[in-house]
């Protein structure tokens, strides 16, 4: 079964590999349509997923057109792909894997004989620098064997393996039997052109150190708990996409899966959002992954270093600034969804929640008994002063408004947690500053939301003071302590997000874009988060069962692998947005921790039904 692929595959059809560098994604039909290399941010060379074949992918299949995949699945709890095919003649078993602590950018596909014969079919066709540049390809020969070069400017690729393919019109196409027992390995690796071809791997220890590395960590993940297999894996992926060397964490590993369906809400989440990795963050924390989070903090100190007045909401993986949105117009996009953007403009946005997360955040570590540094203290009271100077300060909020900036009251919450969490440091753990300062303006800001966010008639916060309307981000302020999950206003604001955003298949929309307020055209599906962040409202708020059915439901669209993406379209039963999902996968585990919470509540302790034990003690 092999494709020309005119257009990429359903985002829900797609498989990620990771090497804790880059991320690679390859779909049912077995064509690895979008890689980016050897970083996240980096130049995709396979970049069909925007488009077709012609920007750049790595089928392998069999080449019979009756081929079918039988199985197909991750060994437990790594990111190591095994497909299974079916053929009349035979059968075989592909194996997708990106090596992990080797210091190289490789992919190895190793396809193993099950049955009969079947003959494969590769196609070949490198793109570099986002599908604009074909690269030079010549055969080379050294103590390896046989292997096919690529070089276009600072970067190439070599694969190496039996039956290398020939070139076919700027790409290059082979064909090769497999018999049961045999086995082939094809190993692409990624290279500074300017230096020698490197060597061939063992493919075997290099397998074997992978599933060992991925299972190891996946170890400690939380067992016998409510949609533990769920959880599992959303903490792999977000253990896959942080970056090993620097610690960021990328929002997704895609630019530009559009958020509709032919819409133009269409960005690029490769890089690392505050907000975003602070709430990874914590959801890691709580299950006990700390020095993933020591990591974090020590790439947050060196991406926000120098003038807090340059603090950005967002950086590239290596805390680079530079992050000029612009369009690629050589892509069509994926399902004609243009334009294809890389780099985001809302890096110059201010955004007034993104301190507050990251004070948060780095809370929770300290509570986790983990010290400061004598860079960390310092950096955070920089980082608080940036926020007292803009305390009057309308911004973008957490949704990246490109509209008029406001006074949205989750970032005004926000702000609240950031000085609260600064007096708690002070007053608990002894570190110094202004707290009389911290506490004066967190609750000058706990009144201002009270007085000017709430709204009596109603009974409800509103998504911005003097909006009227809602806003999913709203269900974020117990989280954060400011009212208890069961607080009667929150228990309105729930009623009103009930009634006003959650849509026809029951999932909840950020807030209504039909108002404009976004400064975009209105249309989108709904983001995964948020419903997911209702689950845990329902949860804390004793409405376990809707908690159940509503995440029931979430956690049934994940594909077959256990993948997320950004948004879902349920009346058409597809995935919307990038992929996959940091945002999705962390609410995910913390909406299954709120369940695993209400769930341990009802359950009665030993002690609780010894007291409950009738007796005859005091009836005489």
């Amino acid at each position: 079964m092999w494709l020309s692929s005119a257009m990429a595959s359903p985002i829900e059809d797609y498989a990620l590999v990771s090497d804790l560098h880059t991320g690679a994604l390859i779909s049912r039909t077995g064509s690895m349509d979008w890689l980016c290399l050897p970083r996240f941010d980096s130049p995709s060379v396979f970049g069909a997923l925007l488009g077709s074949s012609d920007h750049g992918r790595w089928l392998l299949a069999p080449e019979h057109p009756a081929a079918t995949v039988t199985h197909r699945g991750y060994v437990e709890s790594t990111f190591v792909l095994r497909t299974h095919w079916q053929t009349p003649s035979g059968a075989v078993r592909v194996t997708d894997f990106m090596p992990v602590k080797d210091r190289r950018a490789s992919l190895t596909r190793r396809i193993e004989g099950l049955s009969g014969t079947v003959d494969m079919r590769q196609e070949l066709e490198i793109r570099f620098d986002y599908g604009t540049v074909i690269p030079w390809v010549f055969r080379g020969w050294d103590d390896d064997g046989e292997h096919l070069s690529a070089i276009a400017g600072p970067g190439a690729l070599v694969l190496r393996g039996p039956s290398l393919p020939e070139a076919d019109n700027h790409r290059h196409v082979g064909r090769f039997e497999v018999r049961a027992g045999e086995c082939v390995d094809l190993e692409l690796t990624w290279y500074p052109s300017h230096r020698p071809v490197p060597p061939r791997q063992n493919v075997d220890a290099a397998l074997e150190r992978t599933v060992a590395y991925w299972q190891g960590w996946g170890r400690q993940c939380p067992q016998n708990v409510p949609y533990e297999h769920a959880v599992r894996r959303s903490l792999l992926v977000l253990r896959a996409l942080t970056h090993e060397d620097t610690g960021g964490i990328v929002a997704a590993p895609t630019t530009s899966l559009p958020e509709a369906a032919g819409g133009d809400r269409n960005w690029d989440y490769r890089y690392c959002w505050l907000r975003d990795a602070a709430l990874t963050l914590e959801a890691m924390l709580t299950h006990g992954y700390e020095d993933e989070a020591l990591q974090w903090r020590s790439w947050l100190l060196r991406a926000v270093a120098g003038d807090p007045e340059d603090l950005q909401i967002m950086y590239a993986v290596d805390g680079g600034r530079e992050l000029p949105e612009r369009i690629l117009p050589q892509f069509p996009g994926y399902a004609g969804a243009a334009p294809v953007r890389i780099g985001n403009g809302a890096v110059g946005q201010y955004q007034a929640d993104v301190v507050g997360e990251v004070m948060v955040a780095l809370d929770r570590l300290r509570d986790r008994g983990v010290p400061e540094d004598h860079f960390s203290w310092p950096l955070q009271r920089a980082l608080l002063t940036f926020l007292e100077k803009h305390l009057e300060e309308p911004d973008r909020g957490i949704w990246e408004m490109r509209g008029t900036p406001r006074h949205f009251t989750h970032s005004r919450v926000m702000m609240w947690a950031a000085f609260d969490r600064a007096a708690k440091a002070a007053r608990t753990y002894g570190l110094d500053g202004p707290v009389e300062v911290w506490e004066g303006l967190r609750d000058g800001l706990r009144d201002e939301v009270m007085e000017r966010g709430w709204d009596p008639d109603l009974n409800s916060f509103t998504q911005f003071y003097g909006s009227g309307t809602v806003d999913a981000a709203l269900l974020q302020l117990p989280h954060v302590g400011f009212v208890a999950y069961d607080d009667e206003k929150m228990l309105g604001t729930v009623s009103r997000l009930e009634s006003e955003l959650v849509n026809g298949s029951g999932l909840l929309l950020r807030y209504a874009t039909e108002t404009g307020v976004d400064g975009l055209a209105a249309g989108e599906n709904p983001f995964l988060a948020c419903s997911f962040w209702l689950v845990e409202q329902y949860a804390h708020s004793g409405r376990l069962a809707e908690a159940r059915r509503l995440m029931d439901q979430l956690v049934g669209y994940a594909n077959e692998l256990g993948l997320l993406s950004e948004e879902y379209d349920a009346e058409n039963n597809t995935m919307a947005g990038n992929f996959p999902q940091a945002f999705s996968h962390l609410a995910l585990v913390r909406a299954a921790d709120a369940i695993a919470v209400a769930v341990a509540a009802q359950v009665p302790t030993a002690a609780s039904r010894q007291a409950a034990v009738p007796t005859t003690e005091g009836t005489r």
